[in-house]
């Protein structure tokens, strides 16, 4: 073996170890990257509702009105959900993010980057779990507000 070969091969055993780490956090971010997506498509279906129910008010009598008004009310609820699970899972992906950079620069061995990479990496866990809560919060409002229109319905087709 040619002088430093050793040294050699032990830097590029070290760098692809490194590039082994540093990709699960990336799966993390591919996961986030998705609930993203899936947020953006809740968030313009309830824009569509919005709109639709802000031209009913318009041509509601004052009962009727009321009643669309309670309807932006959920979907303003629904909105502020998605809004938190929309800036959970952008805090996620960039704390994920910071987790690679990190791995990438500060190689992972020394005490403070364990406890930055623990910090980030943790961070972002945190922040998409607590996204997916805020999605089902969504959900949640959004069923319930299906459930109380199936109702009223149902109440409308009965026979008096």
């Amino acid at each position: 073996m040619p002088p430093g070969a050793e040294a050699a091969e032990a830097a590029i055993g070290s760098v692809v170890h490194i590039i082994q780490v540093s990709l699960t956090p990336v799966f993390l971010l591919s996961g986030i990257a998705t609930l993203l997506n899936v947020f953006s498509t809740r968030l313009a279906r309830v824009s569509d509702q919005v709109d639709a129910v802000s031209k009913l008010i318009d041509a509601a009598d004052a009962s009727d009105a009321a009643l669309q008004s309670r309807r932006l009310t959920n979907l303003n609820r629904r909105l502020l959900a998605l809004d938190f699970a929309v800036a959970l899972s952008a805090l996620g992906g960039a704390s994920t993010c910071l987790t690679v950079l990190a791995l990438f620069i500060g190689e992972a061995g020394g005490f403070a980057t364990a406890h930055l990479l623990l910090l980030t990496f943790g961070i972002g866990i945190a922040c998409a779990l607590a996204s997916i809560g805020a999605y089902t919060t969504e959900m949640l409002l959004a069923s319930r507000h299906v459930r109380a229109e199936v109702e009223q319905g149902q109440q409308r087709a009965l026979p008096e």
